[in-house]
């Protein structure tokens, strides 16, 4: 199973399919590791704008936002 992570500058919007296939992409066997790269991502400056898995797994921005937000509150309160 991969997991790829599409990100971008800040300010940066949806990623269409055309773009997609043009973008470059971090790639990783775990969706734990894709969204680990996600915040480090987020944490330098940049936007992960997507994360896409051969199991069908689709996040859009907003929803690697929720799970970012979910693992920092988890990681407050733990």
């Amino acid at each position: 199973m991969t997991y790829r992570v599409y990100s971008g500058p800040k300010g940066s919007g949806k990623i269409s399919p055309l773009a997609k296939e043009q973008m470059l992409f971090k790639e990783f066997t775990a969706l734990d590791d894709a969204l680990s790269w996600a915040r480090h991502v987020n944490q330098g400056g940049r936007v992960p704008l997507l994360i896409e898995g051969d199991d069908g797994t689709r996040m859009d921005r907003r929803a690697i936002g929720d799970a970012l937000g979910v693992g920092e509150r988890e990681q407050l309160s733990g």
